[in-house]
């Protein structure tokens, strides 16, 4: 049974672009994979928190000397990490905000960044090597603008960001769909592009 984990970060509920294209993947998974388990973690909900000095110490500091908070504040970050090592497809959806993602996936990305555990540094200089394998993942992005084309392609800092970011620690990103244009085509005409793009491999 693939194990589905579904990302969901736009503050807006029924008028969401991103969250219209990431059920339509969702739908398209269970037709391509009849038995699948979906877990969503909706981080309007979900309250996954932003890193604080207190979050950062706790991830250098050994289990076992862990203060009563730091225990606390790591049991999310573990459960993230569970959740994410159990899944076999994941679906961000990143809606543009101001030239770049929400700031809960953000908090999100910085909970699974674990040395060790999601990447670790190779010593040589370059980028730290991933070591999520055998997982593969989706991006819906949405914007008021065209960004995967023509002069704004140099801004399109959301999707280029949560790209690097999965693949950093070893998540292969297959494909990208977006409900873009919207302050030029429409809304409703932008959603239904990116609907329509949605093609699971």
């Amino acid at each position: 049974m693939k194990q589905v984990l579904h990302i969901i970060s736009s503050p807006k509920n029924e008028n969401s672009a991103s969250r219209a294209i990431g059920n339509t993947v969702i739908e398209k998974l269970k037709e391509k994979y009849p038995e699948i388990n979906v877990k969503r973690y909706d981080l309007t909900k979900n309250n996954v928190p932003h890193l604080s000095e207190s979050h950062i110490n706790a991830f250098f500091t050994p289990a076992e000397n862990r203060t009563e908070t730091q225990q606390l504040e790591m049991a999310i970050s573990d459960t993230a990490l569970t959740d994410l090592s159990e899944t076999d497809i994941l679906v961000v959806e990143a809606p543009m905000y101001n030239w770049n993602i929400p700031s809960t996936l953000k908090a999100y990305f910085d909970q699974i960044a674990r040395a060790g555990l999601t990447f670790r540094y190779t010593g040589s200089g370059f980028l730290p090597q991933g070591l999520l394998k055998n997982k593969k993942a989706y991006i819906v992005t949405s914007s008021g603008g065209i960004y995967s084309e023509g002069e704004l392609k140099p801004y399109d800092f959301t999707t280029n960001y949560v790209r690097f970011f999965l693949e950093l620690i070893g998540i292969d990103v297959l494909n990208v769909f977006r409900a873009e244009g919207q302050a030029i085509v429409g809304r409703e005409k932008a959603i239904q592009n990116g609907i329509e793009s949605v093609i699971i491999e």
